[in-house]
């Protein structure tokens, strides 16, 4: 599937993290495997690599995109742990996760390293999905929209106008993810958003056509998923913890359903 930068389609994906070990990721893909989405919305789902190969054998005939939760820069080599693009691709998977705050946190990942990773995933028919976020002290501080935009730019250095239209950009404020995390309000993401839309039309070129998807991730819930997807510069959710279950990420999704029929219908 390719995306044609409609601003109507709405992305809802889940990030399994360090959890479910294989037998347990292949019971929840068969879970969701004849799940169907509403009209206008397009789900993903990332599980860890020890079970990206059967996930994704699982859900090849479901609408459920399956993706990596990380990748490394060159195709082969002396990268001990490391696992390539090309080896994602031969899984089955057709996304990667690329930059989030943990890797960056706790793994070395640098916008220099996202920018590597993003350029070879694309090389290899893989859609990147980039995540960028703030610190609690650069929200305090009041530094949110720098650090977002040195970070976008940075993650889609040199990239063509077909690179663009197969990217997708997560916000996800570190100081909102986790069990610790507490979720973003509303009126702050569409403050964040509308400027990262301004950013994403400064990385494309004025004369692009080229909608970059906005996702927003951190803390999202039952509770508040329908605050964020009503947002006209949210272009869907990245899910944690609250939809590492099937029956709940099914129901994270279908709760937002009229919501995106009225996006179809605008």
């Amino acid at each position: 599937m390719r995306f044609t930068g409609d601003k109507k389609t709405v992305w809802i994906g889940t990030n399994w993290k360090m959890n479910k070990g294989p037998a347990e990721a292949v019971a929840a893909a068969r879970a969701l495997a004849a799940f169907r989405p509403p009209e206008g919305v397009r789900t993903f789902v990332n599980p860890p690599f020890t079970s990206l190969k059967d996930v994704s054998a699982v859900l090849q005939d479901s609408p459920m995109i399956v993706g990596a939760q990380n990748m490394f820069w060159e195709d082969r080599g002396a990268w001990t742990g490391e696992i390539s693009a090309p080896m994602i691709a031969e899984c089955g998977a057709s996304m990667v996760v690329i930059g989030h705050s943990e890797r960056r946190q706790h793994f070395g990942e640098t916008d220099w390293t996202v920018n590597l990773k993003v350029r070879a995933a694309l090389k290899h028919g893989l859609r990147p999905l980039v995540c960028i976020g703030d610190t609690l002290d650069e929200f305090e501080f009041g530094v949110s929209q720098e650090t977002l935009a040195r970070q976008a730019k940075i993650a889609l250095h040199g990239l063509s106008q077909e690179d663009f239209a197969r990217v997708l950009i997560a916000y996800e404020p570190v100081w909102a993810i986790g069990a610790a995390g507490r979720p973003a309000e509303a009126p702050f993401v569409s403050q964040i958003h509308t400027k990262l839309r301004a950013v994403m039309q400064d990385i494309t070129g004025p004369d692009s056509t080229v909608r970059i998807p906005l996702l927003y991730g951190g803390s999202v819930s039952q509770a508040n998923i329908r605050d964020y997807v009503a947002l006209p510069d949210v272009d869907g959710v990245l899910i944690g913890r609250a939809g590492w279950e099937p029956a709940d990420f099914m129901k994270l999704i279908d709760s937002v359903s009229t919501l995106v029929s009225a996006r179809v219908d605008a």
